[in-house]
């Protein structure tokens, strides 16, 4: 595992230390490709919006990726956040006709991500999750999948941002914990 990436590992408290197994078993997997892998982590630390797990993860990656490489997963994550809200309001909304409305939403990025398709497709995966629109998990799961791209390496995916945002609730909870009881002492 990487430095920062370790000691965001080491700084997860007792009681989720299942996560700190889950973090370096995603981290060392070897299902997907390290670029997949690291624009995974990367992409899923800037969605669950948790500052130290950017910081590890965008440290570590950085030394992975190439620079086009580590835009992308941010443009992924980036996209996503919005086509999430978006496309998550069309899919479950009562009245069908906001499916037949053009969204007149930019997505330029999408039809040249600066990596290969596949790659943007699984970082772009991993933010819907973690976001869960289920209509953009659907259709980045079958673009994968028509691409090749096997089941465990949709799974391995997924666990990413499973994990990835596990780790960011559970400090941030943490640090809020910790300010609790200065706040009710005041």
């Amino acid at each position: 595992m990487t430095t920062h990436i370790e000691a965001l590992k080491n700084s997860i408290p007792d009681y989720a230390k299942d996560l700190r197994l889950n973090l370096s078993s995603v981290a060392a997997d070897t299902t997907l490709t390290p670029q997949q892998t690291f624009g995974g982590l990367l992409a899923a630390a800037i969605a669950s919006r948790n500052d130290a797990v950017i910081a590890a993860v965008s440290a570590d990656a950085a030394a992975v990726l190439t620079p086009q490489a580590f835009t992308a997963a941010k443009t992924a994550a980036a996209i996503m956040a919005m086509n999430n809200i978006y496309y998550r309001f069309v899919h479950l909304v009562s009245d069908p006709e906001y499916g037949t409305l053009p969204a007149r939403l930019r997505m330029n990025a999408l039809a040249n991500p600066g990596v290969e398709k596949v790659d943007f497709e699984l970082w772009s995966l991993i933010v819907s999750a973690i976001n869960g629109c289920g209509a953009c998990i659907d259709s980045h799961e079958k673009v994968l999948r028509k691409a090749g791209v096997s089941a465990a390496q949709v799974q391995q995916a997924v666990r990413i941002a499973a994990v990835v945002h596990a780790v960011a609730v559970t400090l941030e909870t943490d640090a809020a914990a910790q300010i609790a009881p200065e706040a009710a002492a005041a």
